[in-house]
């Protein structure tokens, strides 16, 4: 896939230059993303300029929260077909990624991508967030924990906050209602150790809505009991 239009939006609205190796890597993974997609419905998004804008772009405007680092821990959960990480991890090939999805044939892609583009220090998990919480392997582990699209935020910061070390923070991708589910999440995010540092509008080319990055920081440890048993997030938030 022809990649000029990422390649100049990301130069002109992030300030970041993609290298050789990153443009032809981001090809590949929209080919193998279209492929795939023909057998397991990975996205709805096929047309390839909303693949360039609403995956790629909106996944590498995360770097206007973070400074993606050598060495840095990011954990992307519930990625489903990659994004925000995966992006991120191919523009800062320093990154150490791991990717955490529940679903089966997703993380089937998502290995498969990653043997394709031989990255390094990248990881698949096949696990829901609430298990990967309660692991001793993935709990207050990362520096940077992001999602996008995955549940409204009192549920979703029962996701990221017990996977984040204290001093890190978690990132989410928003849509227009990202300021309300903020101030909706207030208790659940001081309950799990949290706060809202700041709400950073994204305008991307050629998506009509403002897209938002809510950023939280992470102040305190994760009470033992939380994340709580797998569904009960979303069945019954923290409020």
């Amino acid at each position: 896939m022809d990649l000029d239009r990422l390649v100049r939006c990301s130069r002109e609205l992030l300030g970041l230059d993609l290298s050789t190796e990153a443009q032809r890597s981001f090809s590949v993974y929209a080919d193998e993303l279209l492929a795939w997609n023909e057998k397991f419905n990975l996205t709805a998004i096929t047309a390839p300029e909303e693949i360039e804008m609403r995956h790629f772009l909106d996944s590498l405007s995360v770097m206007r929260a973070v400074n993606f680092k050598a060495g840095l821990r990011v954990i992307d959960v519930g990625t489903g077909a990659g994004f925000p990480g995966l992006p991120l991890r191919l523009a800062f090939p320093g990154i150490e990624l791991t990717l955490l999805e529940a679903t089966a044939k997703k993380t089937a892609f998502l290995n498969h991508i990653v043997e394709r583009l031989k990255l390094a220090n990248v990881r698949v998990i096949t696990a829901r967030a609430e298990d990967a919480g309660q692991d001793s392997a993935h709990r207050e582990r990362y520096d940077i924990v992001l999602a996008r699209a995955v549940a409204q935020m009192p549920a979703l910061a029962e996701y990221l906050l017990p996977l984040c070390r204290v001093g890190g923070r978690c990132v989410a991708l928003k849509g227009e209602n990202a300021v309300a589910e903020a101030r909706q999440a207030e208790h659940a995010l001081r309950l799990l150790g949290g706060r809202v540092e700041k709400v950073i509008p994204v305008e991307l080319p050629q998506v009509a809505e403002t897209h938002y990055l809510v950023m939280v920081h992470k102040s305190a440890a994760t009470p033992p009991n939380y994340p709580r048993r797998a569904g009960m997030p979303t069945k019954r938030p923290l409020h």
